[in-house]
């Protein structure tokens, strides 16, 4: 066989679709960090949390319970997302706390108290601990070590219970070639879609195609050695607009890559319930 032929035969091999069943309000294990969450997650971060914060906090409220009346409880922010902490606190006021799964990304700066950080989102939210903390936006090939002090802090974390898991956020190549392997990592959030849209390249701020079969590569790689995978930029940051995109997304993101579960941005409770329709879809 050629090297042609051969990688032509392994990115074909790589992107067969695999059987997934279920329902998109299905609970499921993320890995060795035996977390339980729903398959679909709310995301706060549309346009680093703008479009959220633009609905106001009556109107995130409202939808923040229509995405758990509809049976998603499992809800994600982050340090950067602005006043998002505080918003989705007050949406989740009066909700039993073990009735939903929280998590939250911090910014590793080098300068922060890692424990000071993750209490001072603690009470902002309003909650003992978060099911999930991830170092938020790791980008470069040498994050593994840059953010020793953040991992630590984690750890630390972790055994007074302040946080239950923790992980890390990946954005470009050099830095998820570092995922595999990595004895940190119990949950990985990673850029996934059938288009390659906003998805990982050697630049990770780049506006070109991500390299899909890397990525998906790596991504399997990383959910064969235990660690949860969490799916996001579903959409491509909201840039299909045609439901059948949205539709392809979420069946590539299953059947193709093999997430656990996925996060995506809403405004509408509209758009909630074609994320649910769309990810009962592909797992039909």
């Amino acid at each position: 066989m050629s090297v042609l032929s051969r990688r032509h035969f392994l990115q074909a091999a790589l992107l067969t679709p695999a059987l997934v069943r279920g329902k998109a309000t299905d609970w499921v294990t993320l890995g060795k960090s035996k977390i339980q969450t729903t398959r679909l997650a709310f995301g706060t971060g549309s346009n680093g949390g703008r479009i959220q914060r633009q609905l106001g906090q009556e109107g995130f409220t409202s939808l923040v319970r229509h995405a758990y009346d509809s049976g998603i409880r499992f809800f994600e922010t982050a340090e950067s997302y602005g006043e998002m902490h505080k918003m989705l606190g007050i949406a989740l006021k009066g909700i039993p706390r073990d009735s939903y799964r929280l998590m939250s990304k911090v910014t590793t700066r080098p300068n922060t108290n890692p424990l000071e950080k993750i209490d001072e989102l603690r009470s902002v939210i309003g909650t003992d601990y978060f099911d999930i903390l991830l170092l938020h936006n790791q980008h470069v090939a040498t994050w593994p070590t840059d953010s020793l002090k953040w991992q630590d802090g984690l750890q630390e974390a972790k055994h007074k219970q302040a946080i239950l898991s923790h992980g890390a956020s990946v954005h470009g190549l050099p830095a998820l070639r570092q995922f595999p392997g990595n004895k940190f990592l119990e949950v990985a959030l990673m850029r996934v879609n059938h288009k390659g849209t906003r998805m990982d390249a050697e630049d990770y701020q780049t506006r070109e195609p991500g390299n899909i079969p890397e990525v998906v590569t790596h991504l399997k790689k990383v959910h064969s050695q235990g660690i949860g995978v969490i799916g996001m930029k579903l959409i491509g940051e909201g840039a299909f607009t045609n439901r059948d995109d949205r539709q392809s997304a979420m069946r590539f993101a299953f059947q193709n890559a093999g997430v656990d579960c996925v996060t995506v941005g809403y405004k509408s409770p509209a758009e909630i319930d074609e994320a649910i329709e769309n990810l009962n879809l592909a797992l039909a």
